[in-house]
């Protein structure tokens, strides 16, 4: 459940990180933005299906 979280945080933080380098033109780390974005988003997507969504009562 908290792997989840944690998962669809960095994704939120790298989306931001490499539209911000983007923006600024700094294109290495755009690049790694986007594909930290790309990886943690697929491993937080492989793991809502896997393990489902969390909830709040356990």
């Amino acid at each position: 459940m908290g792997l989840v979280i944690i998962f669809a945080l960095v994704t939120i933080l790298a989306a931001y990180g490499g539209f911000s380098a983007l923006k600024n033109k700094n294109f290495l780390g755009a690049f790694w933005g986007v594909a930290s974005f790309l990886t943690f988003g697929w491993f937080t997507v492989m793991t809502i299906v896997h393990s489902g969504f969390p909830t709040g009562t356990h």
